[in-house]
């Protein structure tokens, strides 16, 4: 689709500020939230251009976009209409919805989390997707994700308990899952693991 993709903290709040840059930004996080956001300038185009554009065929597309604007609820999100969006470009693109849903797959993945004595020992940058302390960490993810094709891992501190949440991808369930607990071996003799070392998945 050539669209851009940026990333952002985890956090709605990080993620919203983000969309914001944008003349139209989407965001959604995993957990399913998310929304439509339209810049001032974009959304007085848009309804402009539904009123006044002389080609119909473009004057119909800034109408489409214009009942986009109305339906998206841009201040908080929600889900009913993001659904009834996602209905409507559905019909107009003659998709179903397993087709839609084939049109993208995710690579295997495991998430899992590691108990630590100070979960602040774990700093983060470039959206929480490197660990720029306890020294050596990030090297060791590096080196562990090289041995595995498609695949990338990243650690994060919790904002509320002494855990450090891991994500690992790769080509199958099963590096997937190596992965994840060679990272989770790497945060625990590296960033003051508490108790039993990590077990294998």
């Amino acid at each position: 689709m050539k669209v851009p993709v940026h990333c952002a903290k985890t956090g709605v709040k990080h993620l919203h500020h983000k969309a914001q840059e944008f003349d139209i930004g989407i965001y959604f996080e995993a957990n399913g939230h998310g929304t439509v956001l339209f810049s001032k300038a974009a959304e007085d185009k848009i309804r402009f251009q539904a009123k006044e554009e002389k080609d119909n065929q473009k004057r119909e597309a800034a109408k489409m976009l214009e009942n986009t604007i109305d339906l998206i609820n841009q201040t908080v999100g929600d889900s009913l209409s993001d659904m009834l969006v996602i209905e409507a470009i559905l019909m107009l693109k003659n998709l179903t919805i397993a087709q839609w849903d084939a049109l993208y797959t995710d690579l295997p993945n495991r998430q899992l989390k590691v108990k630590v004595a100070d979960r602040r020992v774990i700093s983060t940058t470039d959206a929480e997707r490197r660990a720029i302390a306890p020294p050596g960490l990030q090297e060791k993810i590096d080196h562990l994700t090289q041995q595995f094709k498609l695949a990338r891992a990243f650690v994060r501190p919790s904002g509320t308990e002494d855990i450090v949440r891991v994500y690992a991808e790769a080509d199958s369930q099963e590096n997937a899952d190596k992965l994840a607990h060679e990272v989770c071996l790497a945060v625990y003799h590296l960033a003051g693991g508490f108790g039993d070392p990590p077990k294998s998945v």
